[in-house]
């Protein structure tokens, strides 16, 4: 429905059918604040960033030459009749920080500029140094960086332990590992051999000098090598003058390993070498990336890496302190002041939006997707933008409730410049801040994309098939029950990573805990991976943890990556740990819900067990779209095949042998009950649960993924389309499907992120089925109705950044409610 009858100033919507929008017509009003909500999979964002962004790209990149047009990434052209009223859009979306290892808050937010600006033309220069332009402030411009490590800040070496793991192997038995598995590393064993050294003793019994030789030297002598033959052999050949097979040049490991790092162009190469060797600071600069002489210019008594690595907070007291300094002290301090002034005027956007405990040297990789879009918003609020619609994804998502204050008045400050905000979101306190809202659903997938109510928000209250609406007119629901006593503690000390210092962490057992406090007060690095990484290694688990990496740099880890800290209580009564994040299920369209699950294999055995498989003699594996026999031979499987343009970036069209059903026409032909294998792989989690429901190990798998709120997913559904809330509860459904035996503990970050009410409550439900198993789930959490609902609290704070890091809370959540230093209390209260 559509509560306005009022055309004007309205973006008018006719016809869209993206994804699963069912031909929709919808009006909303420019110039105000529109939230979209709906459950998770309602088609909210196909509404508000298929449709709506995409068609204002695509009206922009009409606007430009065709050549220009092929250098932009494209979105395709949104399936909708008509958008009238549209302005242009800026679009702020969920997403990781990306971009390479140089990528920084200061680049993003492009305060880095400013500052190098004010230390070339008001820093501090010794005698011996003579004035330096902006770029020679810059670690990413070849006047700037380090000459050492050419503004990496750290160098790459390797060093016996990493090219030989065991040295209780010969080199026969290959234990120079970093050399290539395949003929290369034959080559230099045979050359070896040629030159006397026996290749069969173990590696610790040969000679120092031998080693040494062997994996550090830089020669690169050529030999003739007789493959085959021992050295008595060899020697003999030479002396007769026996033709070798040929001849071959030595690489040292060393050599070899910093040549492929850094000059090959295979990724999967350069990442084999990474893995045999580390990195540390550089010793020139001293990991502060620039050259020697930028790094004596000082404003404050601090140059500009150290100034970069202060929290942002931190640094508006160094500007002020600057800034008065210069009082009175001619046009050159009257020049500087003003750009202190432009400096802390641009922090202080940011520090409104929460995130003053952000260095700006710190790597936008690291940071979380709500991180990344607030500083995003605080980037666009100082462009002075007018008459933009800016289109908004979960902008509070990751945002402690006390933060999300400071995110609404930030959002009323591009609204009062003359701009429209489309924003899709969850969160009840900023819905309930709407000035139109359009509620998507009524639920998922198939039975979601209608407009079930479009209007002011008051008028939500009467739309009973609203999934929303119980959760902004309804009272909060009461905590039913007492909390759950714990069966043990599980006790850590001297935790130390980020800004947690020696910190002790007791963790009960048997009950479902939160972790809480301020955005970047501390949770993440304790739940996610001090926690993690300390369990997982007393437990003799392999565990990763996020690093300063980008996903797509391939570098050697820091010698000194990990967080510290030992178990000194509780170990015997975990069993293991299982982390369940957000993470991809897999980063290629082969990879989908049922193959994650296993679920997979089993609908491939059922095939195969029907009488037509047998007569053909198809086993499991012809109904696999990832093997040869069975899959498509044109897509190999993938179902669709890439067309080159000439003006444009390549797209992908369905297969036009297979059609996109992935398989050969002899393994369609097999049915289960009147269904293909590729009839089964589109089916939604629902539709599955039927079919499958007399087959009880499938038809329960199914229903697990139906409790957890993705019974609208499509089982061949391909991986990279799921967001990072429904990729971790499918990991959780996977879980609860599995038949655990002893005590497990669950980590859990930030996992309601994404969720809309409805789906926090599945969610929590599926939770507590953990604990009422007899093991422990540990979360960090912001949604306070969760928080309300665990057994027990933990609350970190009390700040963010420097002022964060400590435990000032723990108890059960009626106790933390009350605490007088916990800024989590407050928001908790209602709840209880």
């Amino acid at each position: 429905m559509d509560a306005s009858t009022d055309t004007q100033g309205m973006i008018r919507v006719r016809g869209a059918r993206e994804h699963n929008l069912k031909n929709i017509d919808v009006a909303l009003p420019r110039d105000r604040f529109v939230v979209v909500t709906g459950v998770s999979g309602s088609g909210k964002s196909s509404l508000a960033f298929g449709t709506l962004y995409a068609e204002a790209q695509r009206r922009y990149l009409e606007s430009v030459s065709p050549y220009a047009r092929r250098l932009f990434h494209q979105m395709p052209a949104p399936k909708v009749d008509a958008i009238d009223g549209l302005p242009p859009a800026v679009a702020l979306q969920q997403q990781r920080g990306g971009g390479s290892g140089r990528s920084s808050v200061g680049s993003l937010t492009t305060l880095s500029n400013l500052l190098r600006m004010l230390y070339s033309r008001a820093g501090t220069y010794p005698a011996d140094v003579g004035h330096l332009e902006a770029e020679s402030f810059s670690p990413n411009t070849p006047m700037g960086a380090c000459p050492r490590c050419h503004g990496m800040g750290r160098v790459y070496d390797v060093t016996e332990k990493t090219l030989v793991p065991d040295d209780s192997l010969t080199i026969r038995q290959r234990a120079v590992a970093a050399w290539p598995t395949a003929w290369q590393g034959q080559n230099f064993r045979d050359i070896l051999m040629t030159r006397g050294v026996d290749v069969d003793v173990p590696w610790r019994d040969l000679p120092k000098a031998t080693r040494d030789w062997i994996l550090f030297t830089e020669e690169t002598p050529t030999e003739p090598v007789y493959p085959g033959r021992n050295h008595a052999e060899v020697v003999a050949a030479i002396k007769r003058g026996d033709t070798p097979d040929y001849n071959g040049t030595f690489s040292g490991a060393r050599r070899y390993i910093l040549h492929t790092f850094g000059q090959s162009q295979s990724a999967r190469m350069r990442a084999r070498a990474a893995s045999f060797m580390v990195s540390g600071p550089c010793p020139v600069c001293h990991g502060q990336r620039l050259n020697p002489d930028a790094l004596k210019v000082t404003i404050d008594g601090r140059n500009i890496a150290e100034l970069a690595a202060l929290p942002l907070a931190r640094i508006v007291e160094v500007l002020r302190d600057a800034a008065e300094a210069r009082q009175g002290k001619g046009a050159t301090s009257v020049a500087a002041r003003g750009m202190i002034e432009a400096a802390i005027e641009r922090i202080g956007t940011l520090l409104d939006l929460g995130l003053g405990y952000l260095q700006l040297d710190r790597g936008v990789q690291t940071l979380s997707p709500g991180e990344y879009q607030r500083l995003r918003l605080g980037t666009q609020i100082r462009s002075n933008l007018f008459g933009v619609v800016y289109v908004l994804d979960e902008p509070s998502s990751g945002l402690h409730p006390a933060d999300t204050q400071a995110l609404l008045r930030a959002l009323d400050g591009l609204l009062q410049a003359g701009n429209s905000l489309i924003v899709v979101e969850h969160n009840p306190d900023v819905i309930r801040r709407a000035q139109w809202l359009v509620d998507v659903g009524p639920d998922a997938g198939e039975r979601g994309g209608r407009i079930v109510y479009s209007g002011m928000p008051d008028g939500l209250r009467d739309v009973a098939e609203s999934r929303t609406r119980p959760y902004l007119f309804e009272p909060p629901k009461k905590r039913k029950g007492p909390p759950r006593a714990p069966t043990g503690w599980l006790k850590l000390a001297r935790l130390t990573w980020n800004n947690l210092q020696d910190l002790s962490l007791a963790v009960p057992l048997g009950v479902m805990t939160a972790v809480t406090g301020v955005s970047g007060s501390g949770k993440s690095s304790l739940v996610g991976q001090a926690l993690v990484s300390v369990v997982a290694s007393a437990l003799g688990q392999k565990v990763e943890i996020e690093t300063d990496t980008a996903e797509d740099d391939v570098l050697p880890p820091l010698e000194t990556g990990a967080p510290q800290g030992r178990v000194i209580e509780g170990l015997k009564s975990v069993r293991r740990l299982v982390t369940i994040d957000q993470k991809p299920i897999g980063r290629t369209p082969r990879s989908n819900l049922a193959t994650y699950t296993g679920l997979f294999d089993t609908i491939r055995q059922r095939f195969a067990e029907t009488p037509a498989a047998r007569q053909r003699r198809f086993d499991a594996g012809w109904f696999s779209f990832n093997v040869a026999k069975g899959r498509c031979p044109k897509c190999e499987g993938v179902g669709s095949v890439m067309v080159e343009l000439l003006f444009l970036p390549s797209v992908f069209a369905p297969c036009p042998e297979c059609h996109g059903t992935r398989y050969k026409p002899e393994v369609l032909a097999v049915t289960l009950r009147d269904r293909s294998i590729a009839d089964v792989l589109g089916m939604s989690v629902d539709e599955a649960r039927d079919f499958f429901r007399d087959d009880p190990g499938l038809a329960r798998g199914f229903e697990t993924l139906r409790q957890g709120g993705l019974g609208y997913l499509r089982l061949g559904q391909p991986a990279t389309e799921l967001s990072g809330g429904e990729a971790q509860r499918i990991k959780l459904a996977t879980e609860l499907q599995k038949q655990r035996h002893g005590h497990t503990l669950y980590v859990l970050d930030e996992p309601t992120t994404g969720l809309h009410p409805a789906d926090v409550d599945l969610l929590t439900a599926q939770l507590r089925t953990l604990v009422e198993q007899g093991n422990s789930v540990v979360l960090a959490e912001h949604d306070m109705r969760v928080a309300a609902q665990c057994d027990w609290l933990i609350d970190m704070g009390p700040g963010a950044g420097e002022q964060g890091g400590r435990i000032v809370a723990a108890g059960v959540p009626a106790d933390v409610a009350h605490s007088d230093e916990s800024r989590t209390a407050p928001f908790l209260a209602p709840y209880l």
